[in-house]
């Protein structure tokens, strides 16, 4: 076994390691509570259906063109919905990983 291994931290460095996982965690709570208020969209068929979520993937508004309605194809309305849903989760997903990725980036461990 290596010299020093089991060799608790120094008081110092302990106390510096915990001040930076604070600085940490609010700086995390500051980039979720950003990501809240922050949106993407996705559109399907060509616009006919548009999905906004926040960065948080909290879906905020689902439009439909009243055109698609006017076929009342059922099955094609959902699966354009559907198909909105991911993109826009995938956009809100991208999105919190730009806006997080970093912070995980300065975890000091």
């Amino acid at each position: 076994m290596a010299k020093g291994f089991n060799r608790p931290a120094s008081n110092r460095t302990q106390s510096d390691m915990m001040q930076q996982l604070q600085r940490l965690q609010q700086q995390m709570a500051e980039a979720q509570e950003h990501l809240a208020q922050e949106t993407v969209s996705a559109t399907a068929g060509g616009g006919a259906v548009e999905v906004t979520m926040t960065g948080d993937q909290k879906c905020q508004a689902v439009n439909i063109d009243p055109v698609l309605l006017q076929d009342a194809d059922a099955e094609m309305l959902q699966d354009l919905v559907l198909t909105a849903v991911n993109l826009a989760l995938n956009k809100s997903r991208e999105l919190q990983e730009q806006r997080m990725g970093p912070l995980a980036g300065g975890l000091p461990f």
